[in-house]
């Protein structure tokens, strides 16, 4: 059985270990959509909704040694969204088992989760671990998150992208300067 990191990284459109792929499906390159670190410096939910982001925010958390919460996070975002009650039983154990349980494999750090036990699993519904959710979120959102802004990995991202967006130019002067002496 996968568990449900994989899980909801497959279904958020991520593969098993997180590749990303351009939109016809061939492995993306380095570079992101324009402005990209900008998107994700403006909010944590603009980085959370683009895969790169996701991409390079686990990057960061993992040398942080706190990966799990964004896992958390998206597995919640997944859960939300499952309709069939009995992929919901299993995505909610699932979720109990790697992230909130005393002896899950990657332990988030919540208030109240000693109160969610494994009887509320049975008869689960989409936003049942909404509260554990939100206080991930807010977790992320000013600690991490603001450390990631900050970061060599954000910082070095971000400077790969204005140097790209300002290589077309240097090309084709480069081209223009070479008609002209090539004629």
């Amino acid at each position: 059985m996968e568990s449900v990191c994989t899980l909801c990284l497959r279904a958020r459109g991520f593969g098993p270990v997180l590749d990303i792929h351009d939109s016809d499906g061939s492995p993306s390159s380095s570079h992101q959509n324009p402005k990209s670190t900008a998107k994700w410096a403006a909010s944590l939910e603009n980085l959370l909704e683009d895969p790169e982001g996701v991409k390079r925010f686990r990057e960061f958390l993992k040398k942080e040694f706190s990966e799990e919460n964004v896992l958390f996070w998206l597995a919640c975002e997944d859960f939300k969204k499952t309709q069939d009650k009995k992929q919901m039983q299993e995505k909610a154990k699932e979720i109990y088992m790697t992230f909130l349980s005393s002896k899950a494999s990657s332990q988030v750090n919540v208030e109240g989760q000693s109160r969610l036990n494994e009887k509320i699993l049975e008869e689960p519904h989409p936003l049942m671990f909404q509260k554990l959710q939100d206080q991930i979120f807010n977790l992320m959102k000013y600690d991490s998150y603001s450390r990631f802004l900050k970061s060599d990995l954000f910082l070095k991202h971000k400077r790969t992208e204005e140097e790209e967006e300002d290589a077309p130019d240097a090309q084709s002067a480069a081209k223009r300067a070479s008609r002209i002496y090539n004629t």
